[in-house]
């Protein structure tokens, strides 16, 4: 099936000051995001991209903008089911002042049971964001061929909950993920079940290209033509909850 490519946006103005933005308008990227975002086209030089879709917030569309300069044939399509958790009252607030909310301890240790005052649960996050990559990775398969590579670019929970869906593992577990701005994560969805081929690779990203095939090529027990073995991963970072 279809090879997924998660892009967390590149590093944001609330990144640098500390802030849980959510769905704040005006998050823009920082010099440092602005700078991933203009090294992303290089790094993605060898992958086709089938299909690039983004969350509708500034930052995502940002970090996307040298990339869709680059391959003016992509048209991005926009879900709002992989923007940012709704954080509610917690939107753009510090959060060193987060840090000393009783819920906080909620949202590291028992995410499952976190509900934001005024926003959504993060079961609901995680619903959602599934829901669309499953849609997306149908959709894509179906248009394109199983070869096909697809691009989302979204945010550190989003990715996250979405890789530990991926991986089998319960929300209460997702804290232990992280994933840097600008990172790269990669999913490989297949009949019996998806390998996370990449984790907050910060790195080159060539071998993410279809392998052209060969008389002799073999596959894997699961039929997922080796990918799980197509390059190390290397785990990135976030900003918690962040």
């Amino acid at each position: 099936m279809a090879t997924l490519i998660l892009v967390r946006h590149g590093r944001s103005t609330a990144n640098t000051a500390g802030l849980l933005a959510g769905w704040t308008p005006g998050v823009a990227l920082d010099e440092r995001g602005a700078e991933q975002a203009a090294a992303l086209p290089g790094r993605l030089a060898g992958v086709p991209l089938a299909a690039v879709v983004t969350s509708p917030l500034q930052r995502c569309r940002e970090t996307l903008a040298p990339l869709l300069a680059a391959r003016p044939e992509l048209a991005p399509h926009t879900d709002e089911r992989i923007g940012e958790c709704h954080y509610g009252d917690w939107s753009g607030r510090k959060l060193s002042e987060l840090s000393d909310e009783p819920l906080m301890k909620i949202v590291q240790q028992h995410p499952s049971a976190a509900a934001f005052p005024g926003g959504e649960s993060m079961r609901a996050m995680q619903s959602r964001a599934v829901e669309a990559v499953r849609e997306w990775n149908a959709r894509i398969e179906e248009e394109h061929g199983p070869e096909a590579v697809f691009l989302m670019c979204s945010h550190g929970d989003i990715i996250k909950s979405v890789v530990a869906d991926a991986l089998g593992m319960h929300l209460d577990l997702f804290q232990r993920i992280h994933v840097d701005p600008c990172s790269v994560t990669a999913i490989r969805y297949t009949p019996t079940r998806p390998f996370v081929v990449r984790l907050g690779d910060t790195g080159d990203l060539g071998a993410l290209a279809p392998r052209p095939a060969s008389p002799d090529a073999g596959t894997s027990p699961a039929g997922d033509k080796g990918t799980e073995g197509a390059g190390n991963a290397v785990v990135g970072g976030g900003a918690g909850a962040a």
